[in-house]
């Protein structure tokens, strides 16, 4: 059985860590001056397993990434050996694929994840799994009203989440992340029986971001049947101590 994860998110924008409401770039509720690497350091001093980056000048197809940032973070003393590190954001190619797996001699990046690339050039994701393993391959299927959003968001398709979900995990990713798009941001609580539904359409572990707003909804994420959340904006504006949650849910 997979451990239950509570991960905390680093998103990156222009080299700085933020939080975006709803994934708007012009909605902006946390920003910090810290360098990244020291916050990543510090979810790891608090117990963190996992760290969670998204480039979201990738996602955003702005023409800047962050990727020099991520190699800071995945390499550096603290983080190195301490934590497990997923990136995702603007992973549209192979190259860009096999170059943050690759970081710190293949060991710094546990997994990459593959957004609006899975639906799009669904070859790709059965390139790196077959390269690299599934279990290094996640896919972030993210729905609004239960359909799949690509491109940012920005674009809603008629593909239904959990049939997507399906042929991601026939192509050979080996874990999941599903984010409710329309709790995302909001720090005011998640919606149980659409992570079921999700969750139970899968074999393989799957991962829930999005709209937690306390200790309450992270245990019924676990009670779900999910492997772990993804906590951003709830952190950063102080709503939830992490210490706290890896006490309770990381033995």
């Amino acid at each position: 059985m997979v451990e239950f994860e509570v991960i905390p998110a680093i998103d990156l924008r222009g080299g700085r860590c933020v939080q975006l409401r709803q994934g708007k770039k012009e909605d902006v509720i946390f920003s910090s001056a810290e360098n990244p690497v020291e916050i990543a350091k510090k979810w790891v001093m608090q117990g963190a397993r996992r760290i969670h980056i998204i480039d979201l000048d990738g996602a955003l197809q702005e023409e800047k990434n962050n990727f020099e940032v991520i190699k800071n973070i995945a390499e550096s003393k603290g983080v190195r050996g301490e934590a497990k590190i997923q990136v995702g954001g603007g992973i549209r190619s192979c190259e860009a694929a096999v170059t943050l797996l690759e970081i710190g001699a293949g060991v710094c990046v546990d997994r990459i994840i593959f957004g609006t690339v899975a639906l799009k050039s669904p070859h790709l994701i059965e390139k790196v799994a077959n390269s690299f393993s599934s279990e290094r391959v996640m896919v972030a299927l993210d729905a609004r009203k239960g359909k799949v959003a690509i491109d940012g968001w920005r674009e809603v398709t008629g593909m239904d989440a959990k049939e997507a979900a399906k042929e991601a995990e026939e192509l050979g990713a080996g874990s999941l992340l599903f984010t409710n798009i329309d709790v995302e941001g909001l720090m005011k609580g998640i919606e149980t029986k659409i992570i079921e539904e999700f969750v139970s359409s899968v074999s393989v572990p799957v991962v829930i971001s999005g709209g937690v707003s306390g200790v309450e909804d992270v245990m019924r994420i676990k009670e779900a049947g999910a492997s772990g959340v993804v906590i951003g904006s709830a952190l950063y504006k102080g709503k939830i101590d992490f210490k706290d949650l890896v006490g309770i849910f990381q033995d």
